[in-house]
């Protein structure tokens, strides 16, 4: 053997053995399971949070049978009601008025009344009317009383009440039985229609003067993403009458003509008057709208743990994360709350919760042209979707469901319908590198707790998070995705959307969100001042023949409403928040700031007679002074008669001073969506986010978040290798476990019913 073939296998042998090495480094043991360390936080929960929690199954049922009781009337369950029956719509929480809370959680009063709201349609009588009861003591009613008049200044006219899902199927069952076979052949031979290759979307509001009860129904190809599928017929149905057998068409649009009614439409297509854009059929999985991947799986995508077990915790409706806690809660009509918010004990917020979404929509169709969703009659909380684990949130996060009563006498629960959990924003919350004087680096983790929920109404899914940060910050934020609504393409079309597929006019709509925030910012008793700068012009004191433009700080105290109503349009002072009566270390007013995200235009002219309706979106941001009788920004029964609205916002803005004050901002954001190809299957939710921050402004003596266990901290003469030191050092130590992954479960489809 020459000494070549002797260094050819001695390399070999090197190598054999380098090899094995690395194997046994890297793969002789598998990681551990990750060991859950208790959560460092003070056990203070004594049930208080539970004033604001929602009701439970068996109180929900509990209300619906001292009802069915008490009001000496016979009640229809929802789900199969006729608009001409007595019916109970909604059960939900009443809350309790702040000022017995405030003494119950602060001055060891008594525990308010726990109470239901009841929301009636009472159709079987002389005068039908909507009644809105309360109803208690929970768990065991006693007593209703009837709050309509006290709330509203009246009784709720019918005509406004929200349409069930069973008059949505009652109106499918007259289109289907009556309105179609009217036109057999150009059902069959231009919709190919079969009795279930259609379905519909309807337009809201319905008509254009009070009274109105008429809806246009748009149609679709009954496919998988059928919002994208327009078929270019739509027809108005007038269901105003209590007596379904009275119900009657009163117009029918196709292609841009409109026709009497059906009759007409086939009269005209048999005797060869019009113009047919046959669709093509599409798939049942709907093609182009799919959200089928179009690509095979690959490698997985990256996942979140937390290597020692969650750092919040969740007792019934209370949640503790670090310095923060808060109860939290959902209403069936406006979604996701919070309540009783404090950082490091002190109560920065009474209450943060969505009011409204509205959207306003524009086509060269009747259904589009005339479409302004306020979501919140159709139900924010209760179409709030069931999550799915790894997706809608990380898979590790905690999952909770929902409990609600609407349009039946049932109760029914929503699975996984919230998601909780700490979020490595994976950025630094602040940081430094030191390379002048001093050599060092300090730096903090932007880890956030995040509560989510996604509604999903109709066609679009909102994403709504409030997320808390650790410096004291909080941040409301919504994000749009689902699909974009559709008109079918025609005529003069482009001038209101963008061309998504062969017939599919993308429509162009806006998206408003309001929410209300009840900050107590060091106390009930809050101003409202607004900081920004001006340039002043001056001499150079060392050298008085120059000039200097220098910026300085201009300050203002909002006296009154009207000052603190700011205009979608008008410009709003770059510092505005809520100064308490205390000051900090330094001797400034202790405040919260309130900084808002927003791309909002306008909502609708002040001119249309529905405005009023919606004239929160009037104002980027409005503060008034608090009141009970002013507990919402809008009402449900708003949608279906927005011509003399139940809840007019405009009116909370009267002047009154709001200095040394108990306050609430009421603040819009939003976007315009002009849809195109890039929506299509579905909009994405990347540059579709809006919302705002309430961030301490003088609140602390310093960053909070310095009393943070994440900081990471050392200088060029320590040892930042050392696990004491920097405990990054030992990070593939500490974290090198397995997390235990709970298997993937879904219950979403359970309990569905096609409407």
């Amino acid at each position: 053997m020459n000494v070549k073939t002797v260094l050819i296998l001695l390399g070999l042998a090197l190598a054999t053995i380098f090899a094995l090495v690395c194997m046994l480094l890297t793969r002789g043991r598998a990681p551990s399971t990750c060991q859950h360390l208790p959560v460092e936080q003070e056990d203070t929960e004594d049930g208080q949070s539970l004033v604001f929690a929602d009701l439970t199954p068996e109180e929900m049922a509990q209300v619906v049978r001292y009802l069915q009781g008490n009001l000496g009337v016979q009640l229809v369950d929802a789900s199969r009601a006729k608009p001409s029956d007595n019916c109970i719509a909604s059960v939900d929480l009443q809350v309790p008025a702040k000022a017995e809370v405030l003494r119950f959680l602060d001055g060891g009063g008594a525990r308010p009344a726990r109470e239901a709201l009841a929301v009636l349609y009472f159709g079987n009588q002389p005068d039908p009317n909507v009644t809105e009861y309360v109803v208690g003591p929970l768990p065991t009613p006693a007593y209703h009383r009837d709050v309509t008049v006290q709330k509203y200044g009246g009784k709720v006219p019918y005509h406004r009440r929200p349409t069930l899902a069973v008059e949505y199927r009652q109106l499918g069952g007259f289109l289907k039985g009556q309105v179609f076979p009217s036109a057999p052949a150009f059902m069959r031979q231009v919709m190919d229609y079969d009795g279930a290759s259609l379905a519909v979307v309807t337009a809201a509001p319905r008509g254009f003067q009070s009274g109105d009860r008429i809806t246009w129904f748009v149609l679709f190809q009954n496919v998988s993403g059928f919002f994208l599928h327009p078929v270019g017929l739509e027809v108005l149905v007038d269901h105003s009458s209590l007596d379904v057998s009275q119900w009657a068409v009163s117009r029918v649009f196709y292609n841009g003509q409109y026709y009497r009614d059906m009759v007409q439409l086939e009269s005209a297509y048999v005797q060869g008057r019009i113009s047919v854009e046959k669709v093509r059929k599409a798939p049942r999985d709907g093609g182009f709208s799919s959200m089928k991947p179009r690509a095979p799986l690959a490698a997985l995508f990256p996942l979140q743990y937390e290597p020692q077990g969650p750092r919040y915790s969740i007792r019934k409706n209370l949640v503790l994360f670090q310095a923060w806690s808060f109860a939290f809660g959902m209403s069936v009509s406006t979604g996701l709350r919070l309540f009783d918010i404090r950082h490091k004990g002190e109560r920065v917020a009474y209450e943060m919760s969505v009011q409204e979404a509205l959207s306003v929509y524009g086509s060269n169709c009747p259904g589009g042209m005339s479409t302004r969703y306020m979501d919140g009659s159709f139900g924010l909380g209760r179409y709030t979707s069931p999550l799915v684990r790894g997706v809608d949130c990380p898979y590790l996060a905690t999952y909770l469901d929902v409990h609600y009563l609407a349009n039946s006498q049932v109760p029914r629960s929503t699975k996984n319908a919230l998601c909780i959990f700490e979020q490595n924003l994976g950025s630094p919350l602040r940081r430094h590198y030191s390379n002048l004087q001093s050599l060092y680096y300090g730096g903090l983790v932007n880890s956030a707790l995040v509560v989510r929920s996604i509604a999903t109404v109709g066609n679009y899914d909102y994403v709504w998070d409030f997320i808390f940060y650790q410096n004291g910050a909080i941040e409301g934020k919504v994000q749009a995705t689902g699909y974009p609504s559709s008109s079918f393409l025609h005529g003069d079309g482009l001038r209101y959307g963008n061309r998504l597929w062969e017939h599919t006019l993308g429509t162009i709509h806006t998206h408003f969100i309001n929410y209300k925030v009840d900050l107590d910012v060091g106390g009930l008793k809050n101003s409202l001042v607004a900081h920004d700068m001006a340039f002043e012009m001056t001499r150079a004191p060392w050298s008085p023949e120059q000039q200097i433009e220098r910026p300085r700080l201009t300050k203002k105290v909002l006296d009154t409403e009207d000052q603190a109503a700011f205009r979608l349009q008008s410009k709003m002072p770059r510092y505005i928040y809520f100064a308490a009566n205390s000051k900090n270390k330094w001797g400034h007013q202790r405040g919260y700031r309130i900084q808002i995200t927003s791309f909002a235009g306008d909502h609708i002219p002040e001119a249309s007679s529905m405005e009023r309706a919606i004239s929160w979106a009037r104002y980027q941001l409005a503060v008034t002074r608090r009141k009970e009788e002013e507990p919402t920004s809008t009402s449900i029964y708003n949608q279906n008669d927005p011509w003399t609205p139940t809840v007019a916002f405009a009116d909370f803005i009267n002047n009154e001073t709001i200095t040394n004050e108990d306050l609430v901002a009421w603040i819009t954001t939003g976007f315009l969506h002009i849809p195109h190809s890039e929506d299509i299957p579905n909009t994405v939710t990347v540059g579709n986010s809006v919302g705002f921050l309430l961030r301490p402004y003088n609140y602390y003596d310093l960053d909070p978040s310095i009393y943070s266990h994440d900081g990471v901290f050392f200088t060029n003469e320590q040892d930042f290798m050392a696990c004491e030191i920097n405990p990054l050092a030992c990070l593939p130590k500490t974290a090198s476990c397995l997390p235990n992954f709970p298997p993937f479960t879904y219950d979403g489809f359970q309990n569905m019913s096609r409407l």
